[in-house]
């Protein structure tokens, strides 16, 4: 990109052109780059959100810190470093000096070495090694978190999963679209578990928690001894039991292996059968009409998303399907598959070169049962995320614990939601007794509609609409007794924002 005809902020920039609360935008030589004034205090930082390079310009400032607009990553203008997640790595920070009524952007304030911070003064010196079962976002994130803490000792990660820690969400969007390819999925480099000291475990599988002796058995036999363990072995797919047979050619959609083997069966596929309307099921619709083949959807609901999105929602996005080609199959199920033949419940039946079912997922909570930790529709935790057992920590999918936020102890099946979880449970391994607060996020992609969704709300007694939905341009808050539980927002970054921050507040 050209930024020739950005300021330079080392030339210096006059101090009424950077009025309280505001954000700059320019460069430092050749890199891009945002000044923030806040107060009488001065920051320059990178321009570009460091998870899908989100521009920070159009973010917003929150005390001392600026939150990326597309997927409300969190990072310290202080220092650069990456608060909350999704992103995981730093942006560029320098040092400014106000001279007169000008302001002057200096040297690169210097990360520290590999990202990694001091030890902190409250972390556990007995915290001889930690163990981490599952290698999705939750796992990673609390491996790097711990690192960054300064945490030196041994970090095991053990993963079911063939593939190092991935961008699970673009399974179902760019990667399966085929605007993402496969060399963007790893959320690290192989260098980066060596040289960080992680043992990384492919193909792995835990079978037994020893609580007593501390250890953690794998299902070839090898024991891990822990001082701190981490549960985030996320959910699995709901499996239906539909009689296949013929060759009749099945997916799910769970893993990079899983969205690969799809991908191959698109390259000459026609037309597909998507058993279900959830947020998978249509993303993969989506991605699939994009690729030109024509999909069907079998679903049990008439209005997609009506539980989670409210009826004027979950319509619209049928309709965005509809308008696409998107043929719906509502109010059955798939009684059988022969061959190429996919047989409903009301006798009809469609042609289709394969199958993708998509009908939900389940907490993978057998481990946690084994050990004799407390379930609640998913493994209970307190506020610090901690177990009923000390020292065991759970995050991710299978985690249920008290929001403060709407009052209700809740379970959610969210990306960033994993990730920030395992970010605290990394820090209260350490000691810090840091309380899980984060308002809940999500965003789901259809074609070339996003939907951002913050907050929770099972159930709500008000839906207001602001602005218009065909236009797509609107905010949808969801309420119950008067109060805000929850916003969804399309083409509104900073609103959805400035909610999240609302909803931290109350």
């Amino acid at each position: 990109m050209d930024n020739s005809r950005l300021p330079d902020f080392r030339d210096g920039i006059d101090i009424h052109d950077v009025s309280d609360g505001s954000i700059v935008s320019g460069r430092v030589d050749s890199e891009e780059a945002i000044l923030v004034r806040r107060g009488h205090e001065y920051f320059a930082v990178g321009a570009q959100c460091t998870h899908y390079h989100g521009a920070l310009a159009s973010g917003l400032i929150v005390d001392d810190t600026l939150r990326c607009p597309l997927h409300h990553a969190c990072f310290s203008l202080r220092t650069g470093v990456p608060l909350r997640a999704p992103a995981l790595d730093p942006i560029a920070c320098w040092r400014v000096e106000l001279i007169g009524e000008k302001i002057f952007v200096r040297e690169r304030i210097p990360q520290a070495p590999d990202g990694v911070m001091p030890s902190s003064a409250n972390s556990k010196p007995t915290l001889r090694s930690v163990t981490i079962i599952g290698g999705g976002a939750a796992g990673l994130a609390a491996a790097d978190m711990l690192r960054r803490e300064g945490y030196s000792s041994g970090i095991t990660m053990v993963s079911a999963d063939d593939s190092a820690p991935y961008d699970r969400p673009n399974l179902s969007k760019d990667f399966l679209t085929g605007n993402a390819p496969a060399e963007w999925m790893p959320l690290r480099s192989a260098d980066y578990y060596a040289e960080r000291k992680i043992e990384l475990l492919l193909g792995a599988k835990a079978q037994s928690i020893d609580i007593q002796q501390r250890k953690v058995i794998l299902s070839n036999g090898r024991q891990l001894d822990f001082s701190a363990l981490l549960l985030a072995t996320g959910a699995d797919p709901v499996r239906l039991d539909i009689p296949a047979a013929g060759g009749a050619r099945l997916f799910y959609l769970r893993t990079f292996d899983d969205s690969r083997a799809i991908v191959a069966a698109a390259a000459s596929a026609k037309r597909v059968v998507v058993v279900g309307a959830s947020f998978i099921g249509l993303e993969v619709a989506a991605a699939l009409r994009q690729r030109g083949i024509d999909v069907h959807v079998v679903g049990r609901e008439s209005i997609p998303f009506q539980r989670v999105l409210g009826i004027q929602l979950g319509t619209f996005i049928r309709d965005v399907h509809a308008s696409r080609g998107v043929v719906f199959h509502f109010g059955t199920s798939v009684a059988r598959i022969d061959g190429s033949r996919v047989t409903l419940n009301d006798a009809s039946f469609i042609e289709a070169d394969f199958v993708v079912l998509g009908v939900g997922v389940r907490p993978a909570t057998a481990l946690a049962e084994q050990a004799g930790l407390a379930i609640d529709r998913g493994v209970r935790v307190n506020e610090y995320l901690e177990t009923s057992a000390p020292g065991i920590f759970a995050a991710g999918d299978i985690a249920r614990w008290p929001d403060p936020h709407s009052g209700d102890r809740i379970r959610v099946e969210h990306w960033v939601v994993a990730q920030r979880q395992g970010q605290i449970a990394a820090l209260n391994m350490l000691g810090h007794r840091q309380r899980f607060d984060a308002v809940p996020f999500f965003w789901t992609q259809h074609y070339d509609l996003t939907i951002n969704y913050v907050g929770h709300a099972e159930t709500w007694d008000a839906i207001d609409i602001d602005g218009s939905l065909n236009a797509r341009d609107c905010a949808v808050t969801y309420k119950r007794g008067g109060r805000i539980l929850a916003v969804a927002s399309i083409s509104r970054d900073l609103q959805s924002l400035q909610a999240e921050r609302d909803l931290e507040l109350t």
